[in-house]
This record gives C-alpha cells, structure tokens and sequence, in this order.
C-alpha cells in the first residue's frame, strides 16, 4: 500500500525507485501531465502519439497518433479524456497551433490558431475552461475552451513561459533577463500586479509551477538552475545547479506537500532536496538519459520521468526495477 502525500519525509523520498517502464516510444518524450483528480498520465511524443495510463495499475490504456499536426506539449483539461495538444509540423501556414481532442473516440474537438511557431509552454486553468499557451513567436495567448476565438495576446521578448497557481487566482508570466510577473487573471489586461526578479541570473526560465499551497514558486531556467521563490514577495528561498544539457531543457516538480523539489540533471541523474533545509536529500543514478519531463502525481506518492521512455516511480524498499511497460508491474495503489 502507497503511503499518503502526508506522510512524505526523507527516507520516503530516499526510497522512490522505478515501479515500472514504458519502453516502446520512437524518439522524446515532449510533454507529460497528471490528470488532477483521475488515476490518469497523459504523454506527447515525438513519434507523433499521445499516450493515456492508468497511474494506479501502470498500464497503457489508449493511443492515438497524429501524423498531421504532431505531437508536443499537451496537458488535460478537467475532463479525464479530453486534453489539449500543441502541433509540431505545419504551424506556419495552417495556423492550427492547438488542438482540443477527444481520447475517448480520438476526435478533434476543436481547433485553436494564432501562434507561428512551436508552443513551449502550456497550462490549464484550475477553476474553469481557460487555458494559457506561450509560444517562441513571442507571443502569450489566453484561450477558452467554448471558443476557437483567442481571448487574449501578450506579446514579450525572450521565451515565454506560462503557469496558474493552484487557486486558478493568479498566472505567472517569466520575461526576458529573469523578470517574473505575476497577473491576476480575471483582470490581466490591467497588466502585472507584481514583478520579481531572480537575483543575478538573467537565464530564460523553461519552467514554472506553483506548489499546491501557493505559498512557493518552482523556477528551472535554460542553463539547469532551479529556484524556490516566495510566491508572495518573491524572495529567494533556495537554489539548486545541474549539470547542463546542450539543446535540452530539464523539468523540476514540487512534492503535493511542497516540501521537496525533484528533478532531471544534464547528466542522467535525478535529484531531491528538501526545502526547508536546503539540503539534498536523496540522488538517483538508475536512469537512462535526461530526464527532459518530471512531474509529480497529485494525490499519490508518486512521480513519472520521461526521456526517450516513460518511468513511474515509487516507494520501494525492494528497489527492484521492471524491465518494460509489458511486463507486469508492482502494484502502485
């Protein structure tokens, strides 16, 4: 039986290994998300599938491919078998840079057009049908789920990047040079309500999230630093460097709790460290290839990693590893 989300401490932590492994993926892994209710990951490949899993029994359950579009980054909306997906192929001169899709009976929803160039940031509102895609044309985008029609553009220099906090209240926006701004989204077109800047690293920031308590900011930049700010007064609480990974950007994730950050290394590893005492915790070397998409499950003691293979880890004395997603795994309930 799983340990509950209260009861993560060090040796927890310590203890996660490789419950199971998906190994049937044709090139990386682009994007993976938990449903927030449902036992449920999605992923989006380079080998233009989307994948859905049972998170409680490791098992694949549908998936779809889109030779068309392509697949990049994806996340689910509140539905557990409806999400959106950005395009890989074609953004130019179609225009149809997202896709509103039906797992259920593999169905296009609906279409959404307005970015140039490849989404690298995407997010779901946690309270209602808006959602947020930042793009390398520059430009922000607020969308809502019932309409094709854009319902907001911010356009920035540098790489946007994207995130809501837990309450759906606030989304934050990461500029050029380091600058954060935080927005309140029923009135965003007021513009920011407050900045903050990442003392002394002028790193594009690849990452944001929100820990579920919204009392911290996960931020991992282009060149593998991580930082936990406050969310309210964006002091710095801690700060963490990774080896690098050249044309790689590296994904780090909060516990439910918000007590521990996990996340990829340039050089194959993952790391673990505790927040309040700024100490590394727990460091894995049993991994093949960058961890480039990390995310912890929700309500489980849980996280998934993926590179060119998908990996579900959890708490595990025995540390024994599966070889692949066919074999059958321990249970993860």
């Amino acid at each position: 039986m799983q340990k509950s989300l209260t009861e993560l401490d060090d040796e927890t932590v310590r203890s996660m290994s490789i419950g199971a492994i998906f190994t049937d993926y044709v090139g990386k892994i682009s994007s993976i998300d938990f449903h927030r209710t449902d036992d449920l990951l999605v992923t989006a490949s380079e080998d233009d599938s989307v994948r859905l899993y049972n998170i409680a029994n490791a098992t694949l359950l549908k998936t779809t491919y889109h030779k068309k579009h392509g697949a990049d980054r994806i996340c689910f909306t509140h539905h557990p078998s409806s999400i959106i997906c950005s395009s890989r192929y074609n953004l130019d001169s179609s225009g149809e840079s997202l896709r509103y899709l039906s797992m259920y009976d593999n169905r296009c929803l609906r279409y959404f057009k307005g970015h140039k160039q490849r989404i690298v940031s995407l997010c779901m509102s946690p309270i209602n049908d808006s959602f947020m895609s930042g793009s390398l044309d520059h430009t922000i985008r607020l969308w809502d789920l019932r309409t094709n029609a854009c319902q907001g553009l911010m356009r920035l220099r540098g790489r946007p990047t994207v995130a809501f906090d837990q309450q759906g209240l606030v989304f934050a926006v990461a500029m050029e040079g380091g600058a954060i701004k935080l927005f309140d989204s029923r009135s965003y077109d007021k513009g920011p309500f407050d900045t903050f800047l990442v003392g002394g690293d002028t790193a594009e920031v690849c990452d944001i999230k929100f820990s579920n308590d919204g009392k911290s900011m996960l931020l991992t930049t282009t060149n593998n630093n991580i930082y936990v700010l406050d969310a309210y007064g964006g002091e710095k609480r801690c700060g963490f460097s990774l080896e690098p990974s050249p044309n790689l950007t590296i994904e780090a994730t909060f516990t439910p709790d918000g007590q521990y950050v996990v996340s990829g290394s340039g050089d194959g590893s993952l790391h673990s460290w505790s927040i309040t005492k700024r100490t590394e915790v727990a460091r894995w070397n049993n991994y093949v290839g960058v961890a480039t998409c990390l995310k912890w499950a929700p309500r489980r003691a849980m996280f998934a990693t993926a590179s060119t293979i998908l990996a579900f880890w959890i708490p595990n004395g025995s540390n024994s590893n599966v070889a692949s997603g066919d074999v059958d795994a321990p249970d993860v309930v």
